[in-house]
């Protein structure tokens, strides 16, 4: 193992792209993870590219040539990191709606994980997808997969192409599909519940049907919550899908 002072600037390009993946990609990201941690993976898994992964050497002229190849490795690692972890947070969106929905929305707690204020269902899903995540190997994959596109996309040969958005375009319109199908067990028994109280509220006028219709609707939700949750497996496997579709559209996208 050899290294010259003239390879420093590849291995700098190497550790710029790895850095913005971490910063960015699920798990590795988390506010939870030191910072330190962070940048000893992300320097130790350049030192492995760097000596395993074959790589040409880059043209540039000049300061301003060599910065514009920094900011282009640091956006592509970032981008690739922020595409596998953005469908993470359509879990969020879904435990919001269901707390919306069962009556829990008025309280908030804080997330240890994301540092922001989150609902109780959002929470309960979001570790469970985090835990079938370590347990699958899924970051393990994305490293493969960061790994990978040093051979698919050339040290500062990541193109940027004006029609980038349609892919984020795209997954803001799945991303409310694939929350709408989590939630819709849920959102089908509380809209029977508000239907039996509307017919109530006919017949025994005199009934306080707010005080039972609270009741009802968390003692409901709770119950169904308690039948579906059985099927996080699959919730999970299909975010586990859309992250790593989204992984490898943005990698053929820069690959131009």
């Amino acid at each position: 193992m050899t290294f010259r002072l003239d390879d420093f600037e590849l291995f700098f390009l190497i550790l710029v792209r790895m850095s913005g993946f971490i910063y960015t990609a699920p798990l590795f990201s988390l506010r939870t993870v030191p910072m330190r941690v962070k940048a000893g993976l992300s320097i130790f898994l350049a030192i492995i590219l760097f000596y395993t992964v074959p790589l040409s050497p880059t043209e540039y002229t000049g300061v301003i040539g060599f910065a514009i190849l920094v900011i282009t490795e640091a956006i592509a690692g970032a981008l690739m990191g922020l595409f596998s972890n953005i469908a993470y947070h359509i879990l969020a969106f879904a435990g919001q709606i269901i707390d919306m929905e069962i009556g829990f929305s008025m309280i908030n707690q804080l997330d240890p994980v994301t540092r922001i204020q989150s609902t109780i269902t959002a929470n309960l899903y979001g570790y469970l997808i985090l835990l079938m995540m370590v347990i699958t190997n899924l970051h393990h994959y994305f490293i493969r997969a960061v790994v990978d596109s040093y051979q698919v996309i050339g040290l500062g040969k990541a193109v940027f192409p004006p029609n980038m958005y349609r892919l984020m375009l795209r997954f803001v319109i799945d991303y409310f599909i694939i929350a709408m199908r989590i939630v819709l067990p849920i959102f089908a028994a509380i809209l029977v519940v508000n239907t039996i109280l509307g017919i109530l509220a006919k017949v025994a006028p005199q009934m306080n049907m707010f005080v039972i219709g609270l009741q009802l609707k968390i003692l409901v939700g709770l119950i169904v919550l308690y039948l579906i949750i059985g099927h996080a497996t699959s919730v999970a496997d299909y975010i586990f899908n859309k992250m790593m579709e989204l992984m490898r559209a943005i990698i053929e996208i820069m690959r131009g």
